[in-house]
């Protein structure tokens, strides 16, 4: 079975503060009942550039996703093939219903530039005023050692390690 298909179709349902931000298609590559790793397009029509990377159309992303950790590593790769670097999502820990991998956005990110000399933190105002702190201090907290061990990990060891 392939990762594109039908048997290994899934729809991946990133969520903020209570709505649906995105709704792909994604292939299902593994299943280990920990880890959850799915292969998809970029979502969008239309290039993105976010000053660090452009995202573009045709660009795959192979999604790493657990159920015991509060983030998501995404490889992302240009359609032929080279490695642009890894946006990183602190989300809670994911979960899969059925084929819908649903995850919940905690608007903390990480990007971590192909050969390892960019590392950024990003969003943490949103984050501030997204008021997590005070509604969900403990998700809070989990969210900002998820940032922070995912920062470490790539300025010491890189993301490669963690996602082969």
């Amino acid at each position: 079975m392939s990762a594109g298909s039908p048997e290994n179709a899934l729809s991946v349902n990133l969520v903020k503060a209570g709505s649906t931000k995105i709704r792909y298609p994604a292939g299902l590559v593994r299943d280990d009942g920990t880890r959850i790793t799915v292969r998809a397009p970029w979502a969008a029509p239309h290039a993105r550039d976010f000053g660090f990377v452009r995202f573009e159309p045709g660009d795959v992303l192979t999604e790493h996703y657990w159920r015991d950790r509060w983030y998501a590593v995404k490889e992302v790769r240009t359609v032929g093939g080279r490695l642009k670097g890894w946006y990183c999502d602190i989300t809670r820990p994911a979960v899969l219903r059925g084929a819908e991998l649903l995850v919940e956005d905690l608007d903390l990110d990480l990007w971590v530039s192909a050969d390892g000399s960019s590392v950024l933190r990003l969003d943490e105002d949103e984050f501030e005023e997204s008021g997590l702190a005070d509604r969900d201090p403990s998700a809070a907290e989990a969210a900002v050692r998820a940032l922070d061990e995912l920062e470490h990990l790539a300025r010491t060891e890189g993301l490669t390690g963690l996602v082969t």
